[in-house]
């Protein structure tokens, strides 16, 4: 079996170079201020390592002197350096892992499937990446990087204009509304018989389940105009620009996933009002409520608060009902609204000769 690549290999291989700069070093050839350098490698989420240890590569260096020269330049200060380096650290961190996961199935996985078929051959994952020690994930991943880098800048710079336009909109709906807080329509989808299903499913089986609960969740609330905020494994945290969107992605969440015989049933809790938007989250009473309604949701069903249900009136499609008042711990007295489409019977076929 081949010696498995340390740490520093992987590094030379996926960022272009070896790591041959001290702290000290990287801070002085980047021109960053040494105190600003510390918080910024910090709020991207690296370890610090030894003042003699060499463990900067030129492209650390170059990464630094960009973020020295937003500085310098008065683009930004240094607490908003501080706080986009944290926002893309703790998001690239995910996303890390998110797709060695993937390219890790990719590289194994292949590489049993084609072993129960017989000896792997030279362009097998097996030899992806092997000539060279780095074995099939570094190998496959080195050969997908630059496809995928180019893919993840284009995928930024259009969420960055979705979101600018969203927050533009935002702020002009209302004359309260500032940067970070405004009305939004806030919701929450739940896997109701989440806690029984992690008991009876192996952690393959489970996590099979959770995945396609989440991508559905997810293609659902996107083509419906909405975005995911967050996945927490058996709940979906999402919001929309306006109740009419929330209230059709909420229909669409109770009725579409149901329907997958692999996923138990979801409730889902809509709330409309204002939120504090900050560090890629949503915050507020706004979000509590939705939580609550949640909660208070049966199986199959969704629940609106009583801002939602006034936004929605006169919605010929959609039924509001008002159900039995709860209370909420931190809310008090919640009325909560019943939301189900209107069906509109198909028009009777006329009998022959009639």
């Amino acid at each position: 079996m081949p010696a498995r690549p340390d740490p520093e290999q992987i590094e030379a291989a996926l960022l272009g170079g070896e790591a041959r700069h001290t702290r000290a070093e990287a801070v002085r050839l980047s021109g960053a201020p040494p105190e600003f350098a510390g918080r910024v490698w910090r709020a991207l989420g690296f370890p610090s390592r030894g003042e003699d240890a060499a463990a900067f590569t030129d492209s650390d260096v170059e990464a630094l002197r960009t973020a020295a020269d937003l500085l310098a330049d008065g683009k930004v200060d240094e607490e908003a350096a501080i706080r986009l380096a944290r926002s893309m650290g703790q998001t690239m961190a995910r996303l890390a892992e998110w797709q060695t996961s993937i390219v890790s199935n990719l590289a194994f996985g292949r590489r049993e499937g084609e072993d129960a078929e017989g000896p792997e051959g030279p362009e097998g994952p097996e030899g992806a990446g092997d000539d060279d020690g780095l074995g099939p994930l570094v190998g496959l991943t080195r050969e997908l990087l630059p496809d995928v880098e180019k893919l993840l800048v284009h995928i930024w710079r259009r969420q960055l204009a979705a979101s600018s336009a969203r927050r533009l909109a935002f702020m002009e709906s209302s004359d309260d509304a500032a940067p970070t807080y405004f009305p939004l329509a806030v919701g929450f989808a739940d896997l109701v018989s989440f806690t029984n299903l992690s008991r009876e499913l192996d952690e393959v089986e489970l996590a099979e389940v959770v995945e396609g609960f989440e991508s559905t969740a997810t293609d659902i609330v996107s083509s419906g105009g909405g975005r995911v905020v967050k996945t927490l494994g058996d709940e979906v945290f999402f919001v929309a620009n306006t109740p009419r969107q929330a209230a059709e992605i909420a229909l669409r969440l109770s009725d579409g996933v149901a329907t997958d015989i692999e996923v138990p049933d979801v409730r889902v809790g809509v709330a409309f009002g204002p939120i504090l938007a900050l560090l890629g989250d949503v915050f507020g009473t706004t979000v509590n409520r939705a939580s609550r309604l949640t909660s208070f949701a049966r199986p199959g069903s969704v629940l609106i608060d009583d801002a939602m249900a006034e936004q929605l009136e006169g919605e010929s499609a959609l039924q509001v009902a008002a159900v039995r008042p709860r209370h909420a711990h931190g809310l008090g007295r919640l009325q909560p609204y019943a939301l189900r489409r209107v069906f509109t019977p198909a028009p009777a076929t006329p009998a022959p000769g009639a």
